[in-house]
């Protein structure tokens, strides 16, 4: 006997089950064992940070990054999965002061960065435990009892190796560069971590006028974005070969008249300044370069008087365009990319304005420790104040802010190190080409666009809890080294511990002898960029090079990783920007790019909106299963999906809800008949097997074919739906069809064959389904074959992945059984447009166009649809009829005043034999009124009708009519069903068993002869042992209610009981 089958769909309470099951018998542990000796097949999981609540993005990606792995663990591969944990960087460092109630650096130094450093380890895995629950119950397998965590010396000692492999090709520089920079954090950070930060923002902008030293009342006009770094200003820039004007208007900034002159381009200047500005003269930006202004603000002349450089004139760069502004740049050195580099090609003075903070030194007096955004006003007032403000106006831009701490980035000149990623490119570009990217697109697009315009790798961070930076420098000869591990530091230090913690300040305090001059080398305060730490996972979760070189080297470059689009610019940068670097091969072969998760309405969650989804209470109402489905077989996974109960709870109902359904209907029936599969091992079922039997089991290896390449080609959705499509087919067509085979008594060659077939179908279904639904899967293989057949493996994840029979395929059988479904569905829609119920048998059915059906599928439609006969006909003659009504054109001038007359007549015209007139003779007679007529195809208005007594459905080349005429015969018939329909009803309602014998009791009304014709059927059908008429409620058992039904227009009333 099988275990009976809960019908309900609450997985949730089963699932716990089969969790319990898989870790009290080390499932998931076994499942890698058993294939320790097969091909790897090299999985990276991304490492996330435990000191952040898990959300539903988090379970799609263990949804997806799951899938695959069981798939292959099936498919005969070692799958080894080692999780990880990303525990340094800011987003630790932040939470961390925020619990502390610290602000900044420098409250940090105060309170005690060894503390601190302590409080940081513990703060990673505050939410450990909840990252770990979610994992388990979202049938995520990984190898979470021994992960790797990136703060353990040996994870840092192999990145500290492998950047000493980078410093060795001398591609990590010390530079003094224009980097992002947060003002909050105190930090630099990388274009990646840049690239996570956009937002749309508005913000002012405005035009200023510098004095021309030369010329009285002359201007350059300049345009910026921010006003904080004017204070700052050196010089202008303009293009060398682009036309500029001096041009003239009649107005002075305060609108009083005036006649000042502007310098600006050309092509800019009546967008500025009107229609109504005159050129005075036309130069080309060259014949401007060393032209010299007065400075908008005194607080940088000091400055630029000690460095003894020259600064506020005009130079010229190609980077200036006229696409916007005023064609005239103002250069900060301290403060963009393009200024820190005209500024050492024109040897101008260093002004930085700006302390690490982001507020205003002590030298722009006025705004002196305001916070730059803050200063815009105060600096634009004086600008108002001292005529030298053109114009103001809000701009909508895209502007970077802090990824972790949402302040404002701005760019800032600083001492940073950094990787030499320029030099690296070509390589970049040319190990992207080798990776399978899903979608196709992001390999050449969103990753390729940014490898082609990558820039150096900002590595060093101002900040406490991270990798340290191994470089070590001289106090004597400033010779710089860098250390690649803790042996190497130890036989250069001589006051290293010899149990030495990889942190600050633990490791400030170890020096190295300088191998130069002898001298006593200290290490720089920097730490690495942690996003370096999550590239560096496929060789440090190892302690490669230092120990696990096989395995290493075994499982390099992985198989399959995956992760959210944003990622494009972190983990999958990084690991590719350092597998290139360190091997100059990709670090992945094949990446599934996810999409984001969206609320019911598709608008991106936040806690703001109010719209966050709990990905747990959805676990815990709908079950893991049902979550795994809709991700899988909603969308592609690049696609944003939108999450919510209802939408996790209907892709439930659509797949998994009709796959348990079918599988409780072979269990109930089964367990009647004692039914077991091992019994019949030797039955000769090809032998017995229905058309219906060959066409399901075709159509299932045709879709172990299909879910095998596309799950091969990583097409998760598309194998998902496959076998949404097929669980349709095997419960509402082949189960539905073959029902009547396990109801009969006994266990005749027939009913043996449905049971194998189907059981067969289920069992190979669960093997298919168990990467996708694997709760669900090991409930199904766990009831039909553990302990039912022999050598059977105690779960489905131990088993191997379903094999295509080909000679099981019969493409020609599936084909016809499409057109079959076609005709079925055609012949529904025609009775719901007639309002016949399947119940009522009809006659006959025409069929028009298409291959001719056999026997055996012609009478599948036919019993389907309740109907006699199938005629097919090669044209739709039969079905046709016509009306007709006079065209007017033509019979208004033939017949005058009997037109009136006429049209009733024409109108009456029996339409078939009239056309048919038409058609052999080209015309027919009339007569209205004694004058005969003879009317032709000219005359009349001829409209197509269906012929009376059809109902006509048609799709493509195919059209079918059913002949809705009833017979007193055929209505009998549909009586008959229709009693039976109501009785079964009542069965279901009063909770009999299917195997129940019954009492039916009827009461006696105008039908009691139909009863009597067909009391045997009826009684066969129900179950019913004797039927008892009756004329009143009280002549009933005690207890029991009749029931009263509407049977086709008929009254009647029934009670049922088990005796």
């Amino acid at each position: 006997m099988y275990e009976k089958v809960d019908s309900s769909l609450d997985f949730v309470p089963r699932e716990l089950e089969v969790l319990s099951f898989w870790k009290d018998n080390n499932i998931f542990e076994k499942s890698v064992e058993i294939r320790e000796n097969a091909p790897i097949f090299s999985f990276f999981d991304g490492p996330p940070t435990a000191n952040g609540m898990p959300h539903a993005g988090h379970v799609l990606t263990r949804a997806i990054k799951d899938l695959i792995p069981r798939y292959r663990t099936m498919k005969g591969y070692h799958v080894p999965r080692k999780a990880g944990w990303d525990t340094h960087g800011l987003p630790v460092e932040l939470e961390v002061e925020k619990r502390l109630g610290l602000d900044g650096k420098e409250q940090i130094e105060e309170f005690g960065i060894e503390e601190f450093i302590h409080e940081c380890k513990e703060s990673v895995w505050k939410y450990k435990t909840e990252w770990e629950e979610m994992s388990e119950r979202v049938g995520f397998w990984a190898d979470m009892e021994n992960p790797y965590i990136t703060y353990e010396n040996d994870y840092i000692e192999s990145v500290w190796w492998s950047l000493r492999q980078i410093w060795d090709q001398g591609l990590i520089y010390q530079g003094h560069k224009v980097v992002p920079y947060c003002p909050r954090c105190g930090t630099s950070l990388s274009s990646h971590e840049v690239a996570q930060g956009y937002r749309d923002i508005t913000e002012r902008t405005v035009y200023v006028r510098f004095r021309d030293t030369e010329e009285p009342n002359t201007y350059f006009a300049v345009w910026t974005t921010t006003p904080w770094t004017l204070p700052s200003n050196v010089a202008l820039c303009v293009n060398a070969d682009e036309r500029y004007v001096l041009c003239e208007v009649d107005y002075d900034v305060d609108g009083s008249p005036g006649s000042p002159r502007y310098f600006i381009a050309e092509a800019l200047y009546k967008q500025v300044f009107g229609e109504d500005a005159r050129v005075v003269e036309r130069y080309l930006g060259r014949e401007l370069v060393g032209r010299s202004y007065e400075p908008l603000y005194p607080y940088a002349v000091e400055t630029v008087e000690q460095s003894g450089k020259r600064a506020f004139f005009v130079v010229a760069d190609p980077y200036v365009t006229l696409t916007d502004g005023t064609g005239i740049v103002h250069i900060a050195p301290a403060f963009g990319e393009d200024d820190a580099r005209i500024g050492r090609r024109e040897d101008l003075p260093h002004v930085q304005l700006v302390a690490e903070d982001g507020t205003m030194t002590k030298e722009a007096t006025d705004v002196a420790g305001l916070f730059v955004k803050d200063a815009d006003d105060k600096l634009v007032e004086i600008l108002k104040r001292e005529g030298l403000l053109i114009a103001e106006a809000e701009m909508e831009h895209t502007y970077p802010f802090c990824w972790r701490c949402k302040t404002a980035l701005i760019y800032y000149a600083r001492h940073a190190w950094f990787i030499e990623m320029t030099k690296m490119r070509d390589n970049l570009l040319a190990n992207n080409d080798q990776i399978n990217w899903l979608p196709a697109h992001i390999g050449p697009g969103r990753f390729g666009n940014y490898l082609e315009n990558v820039v150096d790798w900002c590595l060093s961070r101002e900040r406490y809890w991270g990798t340290p930076l191994p470089v070590w420098e001289c106090g004597s000869c400033h010779h710089l080294h860098m250390v690649g591990s803790i042996d190497e530091l130890k036989s250069m230090s001589p006051d290293c511990p010899e149990e030495i913690e990889l942190h600050k300040p633990m490791i400030d305090r170890v020096h190295i002898r300088c191998p130069e001059c002898d001298g006593l080398m200290t290490r720089v305060p920097e730490v690495i960029d942690c996003w370096y730490d999550s590239g560096a996972m496929p060789f440090a979760q190892y302690h490669y090079p230092f120990e696990n070189q096989e395995i290493f080297e075994e499982r390099m470059p992985a198989d399959f990783i995956s992760e959210a689009i944003d990622q494009t610019r972190g983990w999958f940068y990084s690991l590719h920007a350092i597998a290139t670097c360190l091997f100059d091969t990709p670090a992945y072969d094949n990446c599934i790019v996810m999409g984001h998760v969206l609320d019911k309405d598709g608008i991106k969650m936040s806690k703001h909106l109010g719209n966050v989804v709990d990905p747990n209470e959805v676990l815990a109402r709908e079950g893991a299963d049902a979550v795994r489905w809709m991700f899988y077989a909603d969308s592609h996974p690049w696609v944003s999906v939108r999450f919510s109960t209802a939408a996790v709870n209907e892709m439930k109902r659509r797949f998994m809800g009709t796959f348990w359904n079918t599988y409780a209907f072979f269990v109930l029936y089964a367990n009647i008949d004692g039914f077991e599969r091992q019994k019949y091992s030797d039955f000769p079922v090809d032998d017995h097997k229905t058309v219906i039997d060959r066409w399901i089991e075709s159509r299932l290896h045709s879709l172990i074919r299909e879910v095998d390449t596309k799950l091969e080609m990583y097409d998760i959705t598309t194998a998902a739906r496959a076998l949404e499509a097929f669980t349709d087919d095997l419960s509402n067509w082949y189960v539905r069809r073959s029902r009547e085979r396990f109801w009969g008594a006994g266990l005749d060659a027939d009913k043996i064959t449905a049971y194998i077939v189907l059981h067969d179908v289920l069992v190979t279904m669960a093997h298919l389904i168990a990467p996708f639904t694997p709760f669900m899967a090991e409930m199904v293989y766990r009831n039909l074959v553990v302990g039912h057949l022999d050598g059977a493996r105690e779960s489905v994840h131990l088993c191997d992945f379903p094999s295509v029979d080909e000679t099981k395929i019969n493409r020609k059988l599936e084909n016809d059984m499409e057109r079959v479904l076609e005709i079925v569905s055609l012949g529904r829609a025609a009775r719901n447009v007639s309002q016949l119920k399947i119940r009522q048998p009809l006659e006959e059915m025409i069929v028009v166009g298409g291959e001719p059906l056999s026997n055996e599928l012609t009478a599948l439609v036919l019993d389907e649809l309740n109907i006699k006969k199938m005629v097919r006909e090669e044209n739709n003659r039969r079905l046709v009829d016509y009306s007709f009504k006079p065209q007017l054109r033509t019979l208004g001038r033939l017949m005058g005043a009997n037109l009136p007359k006429g049209r009733v007549l024409i109108e009456a015209l029996p339409g078939r034999e009239t056309m048919d007139l038409l058609e052999r003779d080209g015309k027919f007679e009339l007569e209205v009124d004694g004058t005969v007529y003879d009317l032709t195809l000219e005359d009349l208005l001829i409209e197509e009708v269906p012929a009376t007594g059809f109902a006509v459905e048609s799709a493509g080349s195919v059209t079918i009519a059913l002949n809705t005429v009833l017979s007193e015969q055929l209505i009998e018939e549909g009586l008959v069903r229709e009693m039976v329909s109501k009785i079964q009803t009542m069965r279901r309602s009063s909770d009999f068993l299917v195997t129940d014998r019954i009492d039916l009791y009827v009461k006696r009304d105008d039908l009691a002869d139909v009863i009597d014709r067909h009391i045997d059927s009826i009684m066969d059908e129900v179950l019913a042992q004797q039927v008892i008429f009756f004329d009143a409620a009280a002549e009933l058992p005690e207890g029991l209610d009749p029931q009263s039904w509407d049977i086709n227009g008929h009254d009647m009333t029934f009670a049922v009981r088990v005796p």
